[in-house]
């Protein structure tokens, strides 16, 4: 029976270049796969999925509105598929979450999704927050903060390099605009930047 994983970490833990690893040894084998990620992500270019280690594939991209279920089953119809795999899950609506469960429960297609587990404020993301809810196999990958522990938590910061404690929920960035923490060194990241 398929199922439905959530590969999770901080920024800088090698998400996607887990994903892409995990895409190479399905085809390797000869077998199907379909590569999802969030179409508000453009940083990759005309590739829509990249490794900050180099690698990179073609995927297809999904909004707020893309029916997952509609769209990975009719091509599973076409093409069997041997597993489908989502890049920037956090951006999944919990309706898409629900979606790529059905396909594991109902089409047996196994569903292998990455992300973000929380926001630069350490709140969860509506996809994530589902997945944590709802996946078979929950999957954290490791991480490593400036003192040499586990990074949990996503800092926002400024040009200048200084924590951001307010905004949007989604901005799109990578070690320009956002720093991999451990908690500790978030919340007294956080701490200072309310004392300026």
């Amino acid at each position: 029976m398929a199922k439905l994983y959530f590969y999770y970490a901080s920024m800088n833990a090698g998400k996607s270049t887990t994903l892409l690893q995990a895409d190479f040894n399905y085809r390797e084998r000869g077998m199907e796969t379909m590569l999802w990620t969030a179409a508000v992500d453009s940083r990759s270019g005309s590739r829509a999925i990249a490794s900050r280690i180099g690698l990179d594939a073609d995927a297809h991209r999904f909004d707020r509105e893309t029916d997952l279920w509609a769209r990975i089953h009719a091509a599973h119809l076409v093409a069997p598929l041997s597993c489908v795999l989502v890049d920037e899950a956090q951006f999944l609506t919990a309706a898409q979450v629900w979606q790529l469960a059905r396909l594991a429960d109902d089409a047996d297609i196994p569903v292998l999704c990455y992300g973000l587990r929380t926001d630069f404020r350490g709140r969860l993301f509506e996809g994530s927050g589902v997945l944590l809810g709802i996946a078979d196999a929950l999957v954290e990958l490791k991480a490593v903060c400036h003192c040499g522990r586990k990074a949990t938590m996503n800092l926002r910061v400024d040009a200048d390099g200084a924590a951001v404690r307010a905004g949007a929920q989604t901005e799109i960035g990578g070690n320009d605009r956002y720093v991999a923490l451990c908690r500790r060194h978030f919340s007294e990241a956080l701490r200072g930047a309310g004392d300026e």
